[in-house]
């Protein structure tokens, strides 16, 4: 057996039976006040002579008084009969038209609950497009498409990160298993061979560690920006930047790159091993995306009020358009999965950073070629 559905007090109802019992009141009170006019105005006794008669139509002589009496019974008779047949009349058809205009009022609330329920991840795209009066449900239903909106965009980015992750980890894979089953499939191979092959597979595990690391790093970052920071340490970001320009030294001096650096004391409160990492990111992208003999200049400082790191690089020309996609994961001076070196989180990493510790990043193009980035951070407050 199916169960009957219950009644429920919906707010269509609700509105219907607050309509009806202020239409039922005010009527009542009406008719009342009506009823007591109508009694009480027809009866001036006082202004007749005692012995006052009057004669009906029909011949017959009767107290004036009297005659008053009878009359002012008979008209708050039918005034009260005929008022509140009239008052059910209007009550009944007031109550169906609160419940019609309800309906319709309360129409798009139905639209963004239909919306709702059929919501999934291939239906992002429904909205309810409302388009009647400019009221509050106008803007209930314009702020339900506005968070569809973002839901898509935000699944519509995780799809888009899940995809280039697993590209980027199948890469290194792949390289390794061709490796090793080219080089066991030569009855032919010498030990120079296998050495080749095992420094192949070690450096695409280094690469696919990396690219593990950093992802472990921004979501640790990005969990850190949505709730307090589990470890808040005073340190120095003029420190974390020197060891990451000693991390780089090798590869600095492998393409000949000129290094100008003014590192003043910048004090800041929070994770030291997450501002290790946003400094060592923006250091390291400012080297490998540079050309032979390009420059690179840090700088760090503090106001009493924030402390700040700044890194630019020359290199190749980025457009400012194209600079917000930077720090989109997976995206290498504006360009997916190029193939360069590095994992494309380097940039997502540090405006996770920034977010966990209350600061800000900045990135400017330059002027024929490369970046600077500018990280602004709360200085410790005295």
């Amino acid at each position: 057996m199916t169960a009957r559905p219950r009644l429920r007090p919906t707010l269509r109802l609700r509105l219907t039976l607050l309509n009806g019992v202020l239409l039922v009141g005010a009527g009542t009170i009406l008719v009342l006040l009506a009823w007591l006019l109508v009694r009480d105005g027809v009866r001036p006794i006082d202004e007749l002579a005692p012995g006052s008669t009057v004669v009906l139509a029909d011949g017959r002589v009767l107290d004036a008084a009297q005659w008053q009496l009878q009359l002012a019974d008979a008209a708050s008779r039918e005034l009260l009969v005929k008022g509140l047949v009239a008052l059910v009349v209007i009550s009944v058809v007031g109550v169906a038209g609160a419940y019609a205009v309800a309906g319709r009022a309360l129409r798009p609330l139905q639209q963004v609950t239909s919306t709702a329920q059929l919501l999934g991840e291939a239906t992002l795209d429904q909205r309810i497009g409302y388009s009647g009066a400019d009221d509050e449900v106008a803007e209930l239903a314009k702020t339900f498409d506005a968070m569809l909106d973002r839901l898509a965009e935000s699944f519509e980015a995780q799809k888009r990160f899940v995809a280039n992750a697993s590209h980027e980890l199948r890469t290194p894979l792949a390289v390794m298993r061709t490796e090793i089953d080219v080089t066991l499939s030569d009855d032919e191979a010498d030990i120079a061979e296998y050495r080749r092959m095992a420094t192949v597979v070690r450096d695409a595990s280094e690469r696919a560690n990396g690219l593990v690391d950093a992802l472990l790093v921004l979501a640790r970052s990005e969990a850190q920006a949505a709730r307090p920071l589990g470890r808040r340490t005073e340190c120095d970001l003029a420190d974390g930047t020197a060891n990451a320009l000693s991390a780089v030294r090798r590869e600095v001096d492998r393409i000949g790159l000129r290094v100008t650096t003014t590192l003043e004391p910048a004090p800041v409160v929070g994770d030291p091993g997450l501002l290790d990492r946003l400094a060592g990111n923006l250091i390291e992208n400012a080297v490998r995306y540079n050309h032979l003999h390009g420059r690179v200049w840090v700088r760090t400082g503090s106001d009493g009020h924030r402390s700040w790191l700044v890194v630019g690089n020359t290199g190749f020309e980025v457009d400012q358009a194209d600079v917000p996609g930077l720090f989109e994961p997976f995206r290498r001076g504006g360009r997916e999965r190029t193939g360069a070196r590095g994992s494309g989180l380097g940039l997502s990493i540090v405006r996770a950073v920034c977010d966990a510790h209350h600061g800000t990043v900045r990135v400017f193009a330059q002027p024929g070629g490369g970046l600077e980035v500018t990280v602004n951070l709360p200085a410790p407050s005295e």
